[in-house]
């Protein structure tokens, strides 16, 4: 089993930071539920409701249920095919009606964020960057956020064609190697915290960000709007519940105080999942910079709801 490994530089030493929104709330699973839902107000009400299994334990959980099959099952296209979309001047959409996809366009080629599930691949990342007038042959770089099949199962696919250097946390490799059900990738860079990646013009920064898996990652990206550059974020990975480890919701809830106290310094303003529904991906495609407050809310809801998982995990 993989250690939720906890850096962020000199903040390592905290095993497990307490926010102010947290210092005023009662732990309980209720006091961090309704702290959690009157952040979401509507913005990122369907961020809350991924937790219903938690904050409203009389509903079925949102997703899973049922036992995985050795294959995976290849739904009809138009029940997941989305046109791709220019968000920012170097940024653009090439995600399916329910898993996000990132390109960033830079002076020396591609950065692609996460490669969906492998039947989507060709049809939404590789058609897609060439409906946008962009050359895949030009992807430099493919950052997978986690290792679970509906982010990374393109990945071998982009790794065979088109031959970039593929980034992803080192306990997510194994987590990779150990799947049968999605194409596996050459291991290639283990990502550490707070690395840099250049290319050409473009830096983008990764944090590890554990607790959804052991080795989940998280980006502060520079994207331009009308030729002037601000910070956007990733979450690498959202979704805990009942049956996750006590100690990879507690590495979860750690993230997510360390990561929004980063965003805020840093100024980013606007944060994006891997998810559409979390972050309304499909409804915004392009008014992503909502502002830093919007951000501290994001990141404040997805504290609350871990803390009530943690909460209800750790209930006598």
């Amino acid at each position: 089993m993989h250690r939720y490994w906890l850096t962020f530089g000199a903040l390592a030493a905290t095993v497990l930071t307490t926010s102010a929104s947290a210092q005023q709330t009662a732990d309980t699973r209720e006091a961090h539920c309704a702290a959690a839902r009157a952040v979401a107000g509507t913005e990122y009400l369907a961020l809350y409701n991924r937790f219903a299994e938690i904050c409203n334990p009389t509903q079925q959980p949102q997703r899973g249920g049922g036992a995985a099959t050795a294959t995976r099952e290849v739904p009809a296209r138009d029940t997941w095919y989305q046109p791709p979309a220019k968000v920012f001047d170097n940024q653009y959409f090439i995600g399916t009606k329910f898993h996000s996809a990132w390109a960033i366009q830079t002076s020396d080629g591609l950065i692609v964020i996460d490669a969906l599930f492998d039947y989507a691949v060709k049809d939404s990342v590789v058609e897609g960057l060439r409906k946008l007038g962009l050359n895949p042959a030009t992807i430099k770089y493919l950052i997978i956020s986690h290792g679970h099949g509906d982010h990374h199962g393109g990945a071998k696919y982009i790794q065979d064609e088109f031959g970039p250097r593929v980034v992803m946390g080192a306990p997510d490799w194994d987590l990779v190697a150990k799947n049968p059900r999605d194409p596996i990738p050459r291991r290639d860079i283990a990502a550490a915290d707070g690395q840099k990646i250049t290319l050409g013009d473009t830096t983008v920064t990764l944090y590890a960000t554990p607790g959804h898996t052991a080795g989940t990652f998280s980006l502060i990206i520079p994207v331009k709007d009308g030729g002037r550059q601000h910070y956007l974020a990733t979450w690498g990975g959202t979704a805990v519940g009942r049956n996750t480890p006590v100690a990879a919701i507690k590495a979860y809830v750690d993230s997510a105080v360390r990561y929004r106290a980063l965003l805020s310094k840093l100024g980013v303003e606007g944060v994006i999942s891997n998810h559409t529904d979390y972050d309304s991906s499909i409804a915004k495609l392009h008014p992503f910079l909502t502002g830093t407050e919007s951000v501290r809310r994001y990141m404040t809801v997805v504290e609350e709801v871990g803390r009530a998982t943690l909460a209800a995990a750790t209930v006598k």
